[in-house]
């Protein structure tokens, strides 16, 4: 849903720099307007019948795949990723529209009489109120769903706002809530390019009543202080430095196969992507020499001709990933392994890079890349493996590879992260509780848990 303004501002392709389109700049006031709005039409949503919501989000689901690829092609077009990245984060974003339709009708309560006896006691959940969503550029459907679907199916009304860079996705999503039959005001996309004065304006609102936010440590922290005012129900989703490990008994050809999903999906630019990889000395060599091959045939181009990897989100974001490197080889490490990037190609594209002999301190090991280039260090004792992994402000993801199960699950358990791969290379999931531990954020997005963080408890006592 869309609020009239009269300011627009101009959407670029990192690929090209050319224009892709516009969306409405909104400030505070247009901001607070949605608010108002969603406010208004809670009281008629959040007493909708559980089976009316399911309905509505089901017809969501059902129109995001009927516009895969419309969505696909907003995505390549102001993200630049790849086209089959942007097909598959347009389905995994549908299927929170559908999980949580399941999930409308379940939500939990409870009834039991208390040990002292004469009295019951009644538990009921209800919808919190307003929601803030703030989402990144990286996944701007994916992010979107992810927060718009539990709101919706706890019977939270919610204003949006997307990333400046992928505001197109967002607008696209929100008419099709209108189509499926979300009421005007229920939800409001406010794109805008003062994000701080947006955000802060919905922040000091009493009828707000949650934040979401998904983006960086920092500006986590800022937001958290600002719900500090008025004790604010937040969750977060922060930054990431996953470390992804190699054990001595790993099949190789298989972790070689995760770390390509894990490392390059979105040209690594994800939250739960892998940072730092570990691998065991006994099978260094083995590892780096498949992977760099891997690495060296990964096509790098625009996403809409057929590319593997695309630009990173602005050619500002490159120079920092280049300088990473270069810090990196001043200190020691050599780069083993790259991909070839065609020379017409613009600043925003940053050649698939495998770097070994990288120091345990290395800023590229500390601070998370958001980029396409993976190094690689060698660990021999278990003990040192896991306290340099989790050497980190950050707890995430990580990644596991090992041949037993009984080593995979032991290593796993030790590493500092709310998520964990284990001979797998992604973790995210509808179904499954998506969050991280340590300055990785507050809260859960999927699975029961996520519709949880729009809801709170209600507990009745009841003599008889």
């Amino acid at each position: 849903m869309e609020l009239a303004t009269h300011t627009r501002f101009e959407v670029t392709d990192p690929a090209t720099g050319a224009v892709v389109g516009t969306a409405p700049d909104h400030g505070p006031d247009a901001a607070l307007k949605a608010v108002a709005e969603a406010h208004e039409t809670f009281a008629s949503w959040s007493a909708a019948p559980p089976r009316r919501r399911s309905e509505v989000l089901s017809a969501a689901h059902r129109g995001m795949i009927a516009a895969k690829d419309r969505l696909a092609a907003l995505i390549v077009s102001e993200n630049g990723k790849s086209r089959a990245d942007a097909e598959t984060e347009v389905g995994y974003a549908a299927e929170f529209f559908r999980w949580y339709a399941e999930e409308a009708v379940r939500v939990p309560g409870s009834f039991g009489t208390a040990p002292g006896g004469g009295v019951h006691n009644i538990v009921t959940r209800a919808p919190v109120g307003v929601a803030a969503l703030v989402t990144p550029w990286n996944f701007p459907a994916a992010m979107a769903t992810r927060k718009i679907a539990p709101a919706l199916a706890a019977g939270c009304t919610a204003v949006l706002k997307p990333a400046a860079e992928t505001p197109l996705t967002a607008l696209a999503i929100g008419e099709i809530l209108l189509e499926a039959g979300v009421p005007e005001g229920a939800v409001h996309v406010v794109p805008t390019t003062s994000a701080a004065p947006v955000v802060s304006a919905w922040l000091a609102d009493p009828r707000v009543r949650k934040l979401s936010f998904t983006g960086s440590t920092g500006v986590g922290r800022t937001l958290l202080a600002q719900c500090a005012d008025r004790v604010l129900n937040a969750s977060m989703e922060l930054g990431g430095n996953a470390p992804f490990v190699v054990a001595e008994d790993a099949d190789i050809d298989a972790a070689v196969q995760g770390a390509m999903v894990a490392k390059f999906r979105n040209s690594g630019q994800a939250c739960t992507a892998a940072n730092r990889f570990y691998v065991h000395r006994r099978v260094a060599d083995a590892f780096v020499e498949r992977f760099g091959k891997a690495v060296e045939a990964l096509q790098v181009g625009r996403g809409d001709q057929g590319a593997e990897i695309g630009p990173v989100i602005s050619a500002g974001a490159a120079d920092g990933i280049r300088s990473l490197i270069e810090d990196a080889i001043a200190g020691g490490a050599r780069v083993a392994h790259h991909a070839a990037v065609p020379s017409d190609l613009p600043r925003s594209f940053v050649a698939p890079t495998v770097l070994t002999g990288a120091a345990p301190d290395a800023a590229i090991v500390r601070e998370e890349i958001f980029g396409p280039v993976a190094p690689v260090l060698v660990w021999e004792e278990e003990d040192e493996l896991i306290a340099q992994a989790n050497a980190t402000e950050y707890g995430l993801a990580a990644y596991v590879y090992a041949g037993s199960a009984d080593a995979a699950m032991r290593i796993g358990g030790r590493l500092e992260a709310g998520m964990v791969g284990i001979n797998r290379g992604l973790v995210s999931d509808p179904s499954a509780p998506f969050g991280g531990v340590k300055q990785s954020g507050l809260g859960r997005e999927g699975a029961e848990m996520g519709l949880e963080e729009y809801l709170e408890p209600t507990y009745f006592s009841v003599a008889h």
